[in-house]
């Protein structure tokens, strides 16, 4: 049979989602767990690879077992199994056809900065950090260009396996509250850094070393090397994969996992 699990994770102590030969990546630890409670092997496909030090609050697998157990074994009995940093939230029996990638229509996430002129430490590794204020406003505005499908090459990592960097923004929100922006994104898909390598040429806007027109030009020239780089991984979250309501799945979609930051 076929399981698709929400987990969460704190991405700090990881070296990103995907398995590695050392084994500390999120992946693995998860894959030892399940096997605990299967008897047997397992290996996992994700909605998305979050990087080194990316966290998720709702990050969608699926895995394929012989194993016959309850859906409490795959939650609370593979938790028992985990370190405190990782959690499965809930699991749910799929049909064969159900990809934890490939049926996934949008992908969601946020992005924490704190604009202080010290850097925090309660928020260390959970948060961005910029160290003077920025103009939320011009942002907001220079955001707005993302919105529709685009060419994202300029927002790409030189080693993004992705088939097309043409993507389909739904969503992309600024909110600040007390020195704290918070980017909502949502999209069809991401490109490799492509969040990262946003917000990173939005807080040059911000700081006034690119102005909202020179960041359209960034977009149209569809070229990584003119832009701004990559911003700290600190402050990003996987926060919801879409999934037609056909595959029956619970809430794949969990603002509510980072009412921490509220």
């Amino acid at each position: 049979m076929r399981i698709a699990l929400g987990i969460e994770y704190d991405g700090q102590a990881f070296a990103g989602w995907q398995t590695q030969p050392h084994g500390n990546t999120v992946q693995d630890t998860l894959e030892k767990a399940l096997a605990a409670i299967a008897g047997h092997p397992v290996q996992t496909v994700a909605a998305g690879r979050t990087d080194a030090g990316v966290h998720a609050a709702m990050q969608v697998v699926h895995f394929d077992t012989t194993a016959a157990r309850s859906a409490n074994a795959w939650v609370r009995g593979v938790n028992a199994h985990l370190p405190a940093d990782v959690a499965v939230l809930w699991a749910h029996e799929v049909t064969d056809d159900f990809h934890a990638r490939f049926s996934a229509f949008s992908r969601s996430y946020s992005y924490f900065l704190l604009t202080h002129p010290v850097r925090p430490s309660l928020g260390a590794g959970r948060v961005g950090w910029f160290h003077q204020a920025l103009d939320v406003g011009a942002m907001r505005e220079a955001a707005a260009c993302l919105l529709g499908q685009h060419d994202f090459s300029s927002f790409r990592a030189a080693q993004c396996q992705a088939k097309s960097p043409v993507k389909t923004m739904a969503r992309l929100d600024l909110t600040e509250t007390d020195g704290l922006i918070r980017f909502d994104l949502t999209a069809d898909a991401f490109l490799h850094h492509m969040v990262r390598n946003i917000v990173g040429a939005l807080v040059y806007v911000g700081k006034g070393a690119l102005d909202v027109a020179g960041f359209a030009r960034l977009l149209a020239a569809r070229d990584r090397t003119t832009a701004p780089p990559t911003f700290m991984p600190d402050g990003l979250y996987l926060t919801g994969v879409g999934y037609p309501e056909s595959h029956g799945l619970p809430a794949s979609a969990n603002p509510a996992r980072l009412a921490f930051w509220r």
